[in-house]
């Protein structure tokens, strides 16, 4: 049987999560910014209950397309709000949109959603080596910075928790215990590329 986080439990779901996409660097401005709008609708609630949620979140928010969701006007949030695949909370739609923008913004001014966020780790995800998931923080100082240069940006349901919590989800700290099966699997994702040395 197969070791792994002990956070992701028996549910098939939550482990399909956990062995395929949580830890593994996303460079998709698409992706990062559905990673984004996730986690803060995930804000007093559990991870789990968002997944299960993911694929009407994805028909609700047009594929997560924040060129579309920046634009999103009074009948979208109204439809949304009507929509019971998702978290029905107008603060956190509300955000969704007014993130969109802000991703927008993000772009004019370094090109890339993926550009601005990685550059916090020099683009080289962390590599921790945690022996349990009670060594885990809920946050640290990179995630400070991240957060409070978000809200700056106008971005809400960024606190310094979510964005710990999304820099795991995405790669940017490979934060699997080491005696997880896919911590190695997940480091040796992050090395660099010698196929190509001169």
């Amino acid at each position: 049987m197969k070791n792994r986080c002990t956070w992701c439990g028996n549910d098939p779901l939550y482990m399909a999560y956990h062995d395929n996409e949580w830890g593994v660097p996303v460079h998709d401005d698409r992706l990062l910014f559905e990673f984004l709008v996730l986690e803060g609708a995930q804000a007093g609630l559990s991870w789990l209950t968002i997944l299960r949620k993911r694929e009407n979140y994805r028909k609700a928010f047009h594929g997560f397309d924040y060129n579309r969701i920046a634009h999103y006007a009074d009948k979208d949030v109204n439809r949304l709000l009507a929509d019971a695949g998702i978290v029905r909370n107008r603060l956190k739609i509300g955000s969704a949109i007014k993130n969109a923008q802000g991703v927008l913004d993000i772009q004019e001014q370094y090109g890339s959603l993926d550009a601005y966020l990685w550059r916090y780790v020099d683009g080289v995800p962390k590599q921790n080596a945690w022996k349990s998931m009670a060594d885990i923080p809920a946050n640290t100082k990179l995630s400070d910075a991240m957060s409070k240069d978000l809200k700056k940006r106008g971005f809400n349901f960024v606190g310094s928790t979510i964005c710990y919590a999304f820099m795991q989800a995405v790669g940017m700290v490979n934060d699997h215990t080491i005696d997880c099966f896919r911590y190695k699997q997940v480091m040796q994702l992050t090395q660099p590329d010698t196929s190509e040395t001169q």
